[in-house]
This record gives structure tokens, sequence and C-alpha cells, in this order.
């Protein structure tokens, strides 16, 4: 016996058109997104609103429904808004939001970054905690944006005097010799995410003076030899492509001072097929050591475009079901 069908009646205040127009979207596309996330079907007139469905799923379109007209008074709803809306706020798909008195807030010159979930709302915790953190998972999950963030709030409270942005330059396919330009040009198209946060949350023209003065030093791995860094807040991104003694090698030049935060996905690993990750090995090395975190992400706490996560867990899957695969 199939369960019963339920509806509920809402009615948005003030009745603004404009404002329905914006959380309707072009012919009803966001109440379209609402109802293929959420599982309901939504009808409207004007300003009054029908959902039906089951029981539990109705009620919370509802509330979401109304938050999402209560976010059109800040201007207009795109779907990335609404897909980011739904993670923070629970999309029916077992995500449930962090609680609010608990939610760490880092504050940059350019805004305030607030964690997208509970996982996210502990790896900044971890962060803020301990001296060395990994951030292990997949692509969207935020964890080389985050670990800026961190970096960038600890420079301007002055908890420490520099920042050090660092990426093996490795990737699929490709190799430095072949690229053209100097050393610094064939290095920058690698570092290019960590740019895109610092610009993001600095701007371009500080980023640039603060480069200049080495106040922020952007470099590949291997520039790290020999070197001890005090009072940096150090991020080593894209760890996954780093040797076991690449990986050592970096976490020996943490100093007095400092903090470091070592991101990556040990699923998209581009080194030679007969190389071990660092970051895979260090998992096992460093996982009962005081003052070290590991924070692990999964597709689940993806923040991208809905599909991303749909084609991770359906990667995940894969390997999981094919004989011989890691």
């Amino acid at each position: 016996m199939s369960p019963p069908i339920h509806s509920l009646d809402i009615e948005l205040e003030p009745a603004d058109n404009e404002r329905l127009a914006v959380l309707c979207g072009q012919f009803d596309q966001n109440l379209r997104q609402l109802e293929e996330r959420l599982g309901v079907e939504i009808n409207s007139r004007g300003n009054r609103f029908r959902i039906i469905g089951d029981e539990s799923p109705v009620q919370h379109a509802g509330d979401i429904l109304q938050g999402l007209y209560a976010e059109t008074a800040q201007g207009t709803l795109t779907a990335e808004k609404i897909h980011l809306y739904l993670r923070e706020n629970g999309d029916g798909d077992g995500w449930q939001r962090a609680e609010t008195p608990g939610n760490i807030v880092i504050r940059t010159p350019h805004g305030t970054i607030m964690p997208r979930g509970v996982n996210q709302n502990h790896y900044l915790q971890n962060i803020l905690a301990n001296d060395l953190n990994f951030g292990i998972g997949p692509a969207g999950t935020g964890k080389t944006y985050l670990a800026v963030a961190c970096a960038v709030q600890a420079l301007e409270q002055e908890k420490v005097s520099r920042l050090v942005l660092v990426r093996p330059a490795v990737e699929a396919g490709e190799r430095l010799g072949f690229l053209p330009g100097d050393m610094s040009q064939k290095v920058d198209p690698y570092l290019r995410p960590l740019y895109d946060a610092l610009y993001e949350m600095l701007g371009i023209d500080r980023v640039a003076k603060l480069i200049e003065r080495n106040v922020i030093e952007v470099a590949p791995l291997a520039f790290m030899r020999g070197r001890s860094l005090n009072d940096a807040f150090i991020i080593l991104d894209e760890g996954q492509n780093t040797t076991v003694e690449q990986m050592k090698m970096f976490l020996t030049r943490i100093g007095f001072g400092s903090t470091a935060v070592v991101t990556g996905d040990i699923t998209q690993i581009d080194l030679p097929k007969a190389t071990q990750s660092g970051l895979r090995q260090v998992i096992d090395v460093l996982k009962n050591q005081d003052g070290i975190s590991f924070t692990f992400f999964a597709s689940h706490d993806v923040v991208r475009h809905p599909l991303v996560q749909r084609i991770i867990t359906a990667y995940d899957s894969y390997d999981r079901s094919t004989p011989g695969r890691d």
C-alpha cells in the first residue's frame, strides 16, 4: 500500500510580483529545480503555492520556499544560489546544516566566509586548533578555498607574518619542460586556483603588492627543499601528487609559529603508476600523532553543481565494483 499523498498550501508575504518572479524563475525553472531536489510537486498562482508529496518532504519544501522568498529581498536567485541554499538547509539527501551556534566564521578584507555543512565546519575547527592539518576528499568540497581563507585571516590578524602557498608541478600528462615561457610562466597555471582564492579575499592589487614584498609566496614544491618556514601559514595544495620523499621534505619545513594545511584528493593521482603518493602514505604514518588533524570529505560534501556530486559518487561505485582497482 503506497503512503498517502499530502499537500501544503502556503501564502508568501508580502505579495510582491517582482520578488515572486525571481523566486519562480524564467518558465518556473527555479520551482522545477526545487521539485527535483526535494521530491515534491509545486504549483503556484500569484503568491499562493501548493506543495504535494510525502508528508516530511512537503513540510521541508514549504520551509525552503519561504526561506528562498526571503532571499529574494536581497536580489536575484541563480541556480547556484538555490543549490547552495539547499546544501546549507538540508536538501532531502541526508545532508544537514551545521548548528549555527558552533559555526566558525572566517573574516577576510572582502567579506566573511562561513562553512557550508558540518564537515567544512569541522575542517575549520581543526585548522584553527592544530599546527598541521590534512583536508582530503574530492574536488568541490572547499578544501583549498577554506584553507586560503584561514591563511588570509591569520595574516590580517598578524598571527603569522607571511603566507606560503605550494603546489607540486605535476598535472595529468603535462611536464614543465614542454610548456612555453620562463619558470614563473611555466608554474603559474598550476597555482591558478590559489591565486583566484587570494584575489577574491584580498583583491588583485593588494595580492600583487604582498607578492612583491614577499609577504605572500606562491611556489612549486621543489622550491621548498632546504628551507625552514617560521611564523608562516603554509598550504600544500594537490598533495596527492607529491611523492613519499617530497611529502616528508615538505612536512619537515614547518618551523616555529607556523600552521600548515595539506589538501588533496587521493582518487586523482597524476604521478607515474609505479610511484606511491605521499598523501596516501602519510594518512597511515601520522594518523595517531598529537597536534595533527585529518578531515575527510566525501561526495555529499561537494558544494558545486549537483551533477559533480553524482559524478564523484558514480566513479566511487565503479572503482569499488571493478576488480583490480585501488
